[in-house]
């Protein structure tokens, strides 16, 4: 279950050069440090078992008027029987579906309520259930999880089972249908023997899907979600005597199920080593190495992480400085582990440069691999690690639903909420020499390796594909506990429906305090004090439209080569000093700004400072690096045209702004081939001059500070900072949207799904009739029970998901619908997109239901959007950039309110124009191109990866 914005998908398309900090500590050794666990927040809990066998773990944070309810499931696929694979994921699906006592959408009193970060996700060896909800809607909450908990059969049908088959089948076909899409289920089945729990990868087989009963499902239901296979995790603003007595209103009754069958530990480790290659439709070459390794309770596998960190965590990695750096034979390397009950799976991932040998990568590799299973790692790579992952930690915590998860994991696979302290504990105390004998034991021998290689796909159907044969050894199922439980009597009348949620607790931000260096640049600071740390932004009047009379991707290319070196540090010291300092720099840019920042734990602020500054204001520019980084860039464009969304995000900017708009440009932002190939460092120069310049930028400030504290902080690194000259003004023209719809098709042949992709020019993000625009576009497409994803997804199941969306952007921005489906529903889904948008401007107009739903939301939704300093930090970046008052998230609620169905209504018609669309299309022309030309939906043009015309000789 997701619901996935576009926006989150550009995102993943957008590369944002991080990596950079302090440049205070160049030296070779790292602070000494106490026990780890002395040095991350603890999160407080109380645990307690309900008479029913239900886990209840509360952890208090009365920051923020929210709560968050996590329930997690012990079981997953790893419970699946043969032919049944699928079977956990499915269910998941289906417990959205409603309930005996709420017979709708799973969503629709949240998305009333306010709910924030939630949805459902099932692995290998657990199913959980999540939202964030207001205070005062926890009682809905608990009601909704109970409902389903307690009383679900009663509203799963053959319907209800035939709709979530559908869409689990076009999320399983999405998946394969991105480059390496079909990587991970091959990986899964060779790492692991036939006759083992993980042979099957989560979401199953199109035959076991198909084939799954109504009577299965039902069976699933009894025989693992009973209350005593499930754990409660409430974290955020509620006391532990509340939480007792919710948690035995709602949960007591409910029976605790039979005892379930637990799969045992099996690490199934091979003896020797063994290979396979795939083909697929991808940009470059890409190497998967695996090793199977211990259960995620293993001491070792703390300290495995720790070896992959070494081997391949980033820049300062080995393997990133042999292959990337010192050969030049990889674009990008990684080593990570994928942790689970039963076993792990430690991998390697290296993108092979374009035109190199694989042998040599594979040789690279392996020289190594040798050097640090003979020597293991120093103890200042060890040092930088742990520091880095100390300060990962102490960031996340200020979203509850973070905590929940942390402490639902250790009750559920450890019996310990607390198990994560005795894990730093572990990660704290590992030793080079400990981390040797780890790897020694786990990673010297018996590797899968998989190639991928480019090529035409003749079968994307890996039902077929047998992987690793069964073996013997594999443990029996050991049942869990059989418990002394009983249910409890409540006075809960459900057949009162869900509780009514009737105050809403009040926004608490913080007030936006200005200042000025003194050089005159603006500060503008939003305090927040729930962690130990400060995020500094610069932003810079610049972005993507910057580009205009530039080589495309000028903008984006530059503010990424900016901690690859400065005069005094390459981009290794710089890299090094980051992660002494636990500190994280970025630096890209958007549509219309470029910026660059800093996220510093407090006791390393002013060293953290002083590197940022370094970066932003003396990047070097070395042609070795620029050469290096070229190198990615190029890849990560062959990336993009070969990725369905990357593809269409390319295409359909330049086509609905045309030739010489600043916005007439892939909106990844990444350029052309052609633009980044000739691109120098005299361009890059001249763009920092023009752009990145103390009289083009505003300091943003959020987080564990004051505005004393900050501005001499400030001061010392910035406030001397001089230009010359004038910026450069950017030049938004006003687009004429075209007499009629058009229609563009990209071929890719053997694609399971079709990438459909609308769009038409709307009012920019500053127009004084936003909020209604805004409104609209949720109800009509942007949130889970919206117009567009109820018909496609939950009525029609042609779809996983489909949305509409507002690009923000200074000058017009572009209305976007979005929708991959199933191949052979390509001109219907169309169709379906079309209808309505012609029924929400014509015969059916948003009604003051669904426009009260989306206000009501978004009002009611502040107190969780807001929890963190990020999000802060988001508020304070919209009010710069779009001129917005400093009181404009306090004042938000009662503008939103005041919003009237004819604005909202109106603005569909002001934006939405039917036969104004130009749509671009992604998908196997042999099989949606002549359906597509039966709805005559106007001028119909193939084109290619690049957007050029293709000849196609009709």
């Amino acid at each position: 279950m997701s619901k996935k914005p576009l926006a989150l998908l550009i995102a993943g398309l957008l590369t944002v050069g991080a990596g950079a900090l302090p440049f205070a500590a160049a030296a070779d050794t790292a602070p000494a440090m106490a026990t780890m666990a002395e040095q991350i927040p603890h999160l407080a809990y109380e645990r307690f078992t309900l008479p029913n066998g239900l886990t209840v773990v509360v952890h208090e944070d009365h920051k923020a008027p929210v709560v968050a309810v996590s329930i997690w499931y012990h079981v997953g696929s790893s419970y699946e029987p043969k032919g049944k694979t699928g079977f956990a994921h499915l269910f998941e699906h289906l417990m959205f579906q409603g309930s005996e006592n709420h017979k709708d959408e799973f969503f629709k009193p949240f998305e009333l309520a306010g709910a924030t970060d939630q949805n459902g996700t099932t692995w290998l060896d657990r199913t959980n259930y999540f939202e964030t909800v207001p205070t005062t809607a926890l009682d809905m909450a608990l009601w909704m999880e109970s409902d389903r908990m307690g009383h679900l059969l009663g509203a799963i049908g053959q319907p209800q089972l035939d709709e979530q088959r559908g869409v689990v089948q076009n999320e399983k076909r999405q998946g394969e249908n991105q480059p390496y899409g079909r990587v991970g289920e091959l990986i899964q089945a060779e790492a692991f023997p036939a006759n083992h729990p993980y042979h099957h990868d989560t979401i199953g087989s199109m035959a076991d899907l198909n084939a799954a009963s109504l009577g299965d499902v039902k069976q699933w239901f009894r025989d693992y979600y009973g209350a005593a296979n499930t754990v409660l995790v409430l974290s955020g603003d509620i006391t532990v005597a509340q939480a007792k007595e919710k948690a035995l209103k709602y949960f007591g009754d409910i029976a605790a199920g039979p005892q379930v069958p637990r799969p045992q530990p099996w690490v199934a480790p091979r003896k020797e080593s063994t290979r396979g290659t795939m083909t697929d439709n991808v940009a470059q070459t890409r190497i998967y190495r695996e090793w199977n390794v211990p259960s995620r309770t293993s001491d070792d596998l703390t300290r495995l992480s720790l070896a992959a960190a070494v081997l391949g965590g980033g820049k300062t990695s080995r393997l990133y400085q042999r292959l990337v750096y010192r050969d030049k034979l990889a674009d990008s390397v990684s080593v990570d582990i994928e942790q689970h009950v039963l076993a792990s799976l430690f991998q390697l991932q290296v993108d092979v440069k374009k035109g190199v040998d694989p042998a040599k990568v594979e040789a690279a590799v392996a020289d190594e691999w040798r050097k640090f299973l003979k020597d293991g790692p120093t103890d200042d790579e060890l040092a930088r690690v742990k520091t880095e992952v100390r300060a990962s930690f102490v960031r996340g915590l200020e979203r509850v639903n973070t905590q929940a998860s942390i402490l639902a994991e250790g009750q559920l696979y450890s019996g310990d909420p607390g198990q994560y302290l005795k894990d730093f504990d572990v990660l704290m105390a590992a030793t080079p020499a400990s981390v040797k004998a780890a790897a020694d034991q786990w990673i010297a021998r018996g590797d899968y390796t998989l190639t991928v290689v480019p090529g035409k796909v003749e079968n994307a159907d890996m039902a077929t594909v047998a992987g690793r044969p069964a073996e013997p050894g594999a443990p029996k199922p050991v049942l869990s506990p059989k418990g002394d439980y009983r249910t409890v009597k409540t006075d809960v009348d459900r057949s009162k429906g869900v509780p009514e949620v009737t105050r809403f607790p009040d926004l608490t931000f913080p007030a936006i305090q200005r200042g000025k260096l003194a050089n005159g640049i603006e500060v503008v600071l939003a305090e927040r004090h729930a962690v130990p740390a400060v995020q500094v932004q610069l932003m810079f009047n610049a972005g993507f439209a910057a580009d205009q009379g530039r080589k495309l991707g000028t903008s984006s290319f530059t503010m990424a080569m900016l901690d690859e070196g400065t005069k005094r540090l390459d981009s290794v010291q710089i890299a090094k000093t980051e992660q002494r300092l636990g500190a994280q720099i970025g630096s890209g840019c958007g549509l219309d700004f470029c910026n660059a920042s800093l996220n510093a734990l407090d006791d390393q602020l002013k060293p953290s400072l002083a590197l940022f500054a370094d970066i932003v204001r003396n990047p070097a520019f070395r042609d070795a690096d620029v050469a290096r980084v070229r190198g990615q860039w190029l890849a990560r464009i062959a990336q993009e045209k070969s990725q369905p969304v990357g593809i269409a995000l390319r295409t359909l900017p330049p086509l609905l702004y045309g030739e010489g708009n600043a916005y007439a440009i892939p909106f990844t932002g990444s350029g052309t081939e052609a633009s980044i190939t000739s691109l120098t460092t005299q361009d890059m120069h001249r763009f920092m001059g023009d752009f990145i310049r103390p009289d083009n930028v505003k300091i943003l400030v959020a987080g564990d500070t004051t505005l004393d504290k900050i501005i001499p902080e400030l001061n010392a690194v910035f406030g001397d900072w001089k230009a010359s000259g004038k910026v450069p003004a950017k030049l938004l023209a006003k687009v004429a949207p075209p007499a009629n719809p058009r229609v563009y098709l990209i071929n890719r042949p053997g694609a399971q799904q079709s990438l459909i992709l609308a769009g038409i020019v709307a009012p920019s993000t500053e127009a004084p009739n936003n909020l209604p625009i805004e409104t609209m576009s949720s109800a009509f497409g942007g949130t889970f029970t919206s117009r567009l994803n109820m018909n496609l997804r939950e009525d029609k199941h042609w779809a996983y998901g489909a949305f509409s969306f507002l690009q923000p952007a200074q000058g017009q921005r572009p209305f976007l619908l979005y929708a991959p489906v199933q191949t052979d529903k390509t001109a219907e889904s169309v169709a379906e997109m079309l209808k309505e948008a012609r029924g929400v401007v014509g015969d059916k107009p948003l009604t003051t239901e669904e426009i009260d739903k989306i206000k009501s939301g978004d009002v009611r939704s502040m107190p969780g959007s807001y929890q963190t300093t990020s999000a802060v930090m988001g508020a304070l970046q919209g009010i710069v950039l779009y001129h917005r008052p400093d009181d404009y998230v306090q004042t938000l609620k009662a503008r939103t309110e005041a919003q009237t169905d004819a604005e909202v209504n109106a603005a569909a018609k002001e934006v939405i124009h039917p036969n104004q669309l130009t749509w671009v299309i992604v998908g196997d022309l042999s099989k949606i191109e002549q359906p597509l030309k039966k709805l005559d939906l106007g001028a119909m043009q193939v084109l290619d990866a690049d957007g050029k015309p293709v000849a196609t000789g009709k």
